[in-house]
C-alpha cells in the first residue's frame, strides 16, 4: 500500500473542505472552472484508461455493473443534493434529518471510489478522485456552514468524508493480500461500478458548466486542460 495515495486522497478532500473558512467572498466562478477541469479529466481517464482496462479483463456482464454504478449515483444524489459535482444549495430547514442523508451518501460514494485502488498502479484514478473531491468537499463545507452547523462539527464531518476513500483503498488492499478474501474475484465488478459513477458525475459537470450552451473561453480552456493532462498520461504510459 502506497502512503502517498492515502495522503493525497485525504488531503484533497479535507483541504478542499476547510477552504470554506479561508475564502469569505463568492468564489462560484473559480469553483465552476475547477469543476469544468475535474469533469473533463474524470471523463477522459474513464474513457482512456478505466474502460479499456476493465473490458479487456472481464466478460460482457461488466456492462451491467457500469450501468449499476451510473444508477447508484443517481440514487445517492437524491440524498446528497448533488454535492459530488459541486452543487451548493440553499439552507435545509429540517435540522433533525440534515446533514445525515448528505453525509451518509457522500461517504458511501467516496468509499466505493477508493476500493479499486489496491490493484495495479491506477495513478490516474488516484489523481482523478482527489481532484473531484476538492470542489465536492468545498460544496459540503458551504452547505454545512449555511445551515449554521458549528465549526467543530463541520471540521469533524469533513474529516469523516476525507477518510472514506483512503478507508476504501485500505480495505481493498487488505483483501488483495489475502487476509480477507481474493480481490481478483470482484475487482472488475468494483471498477465497473466506479466507472458508472464517474460517467454520471463527469457528464453532469460538463453539461451543467455550459449554461444555455453559450461559449465561455475560460471554461473551454479548463476543459481542454483536463483533457490534455489525461491525454499526456495516456501517451506517456503507452
Amino acid at each position: 500500500m502506497e502512503t502517498w495515495k492515502l495522503a493525497l486522497l485525504f488531503s484533497g478532500a479535507f483541504l478542499g473542505g476547510i477552504g470554506i473558512f479561508l475564502f469569505k467572498r463568492d468564489n462560484s466562478r473559480m469553483l465552476k472552472l475547477i469543476l469544468s477541469f475535474s469533469g473533463a479529466y474524470l471523463f477522459s481517464i474513464t474513457v482512456l484508461h478505466l474502460m479499456p482496462e476493465v473490458y479487456e479483463n472481464a466478460d460482457r456482464s461488466i456492462g451491467l455493473f457500469v450501468l449499476g454504478g451510473f444508477l447508484l449515483q443517481i440514487i445517492m444524489e437524491q440524498f446528497s443534493d448533488g454535492i459530488e459535482h459541486g452543487h451548493i444549495h440553499k439552507q435545509h430547514h429540517n435540522h433533525y434529518v440534515f446533514p445525515f442523508g448528505i453525509i451518509i451518501s457522500l461517504c458511501l460514494h467516496a468509499f466505493l471510489e477508493g476500493m479499486p485502488l489496491a490493484k495495479g498502479k491506477n495513478n490516474e484514478l488516484v489523481f482523478g478522485i482527489a481532484l473531484h473531491h476538492i470542489p465536492a468537499a468545498f460544496a459540503l463545507g458551504s452547505v454545512l456552514l449555511q445551515n449554521k452547523i458549528n465549526r467543530g462539527a463541520i471540521v469533524g464531518l469533513l474529516a469523516l468524508f476525507a477518510i472514506m476513500s483512503p478507508l476504501g483503498y485500505f480495505l481493498s488492499f487488505e483483501i488483495s493480500r489475502g487476509s480477507i478474501g481474493n480481490i481478483e474475484a470482484y475487482f472488475g465488478k468494483m471498477m465497473g461500478i466506479v466507472i458508472g459513477i464517474f460517467l454520471h458525475i463527469s457528464t453532469t459537470i460538463l453539461f451543467e458548466s455550459t449554461v444555455d450552451h453559450k461559449f465561455n473561453l475560460k471554461k473551454m480552456m479548463a476543459v481542454l486542460a483536463g483533457v490534455g493532462i489525461a491525454l499526456a498520461g495516456f501517451f506517456l504510459n503507452s
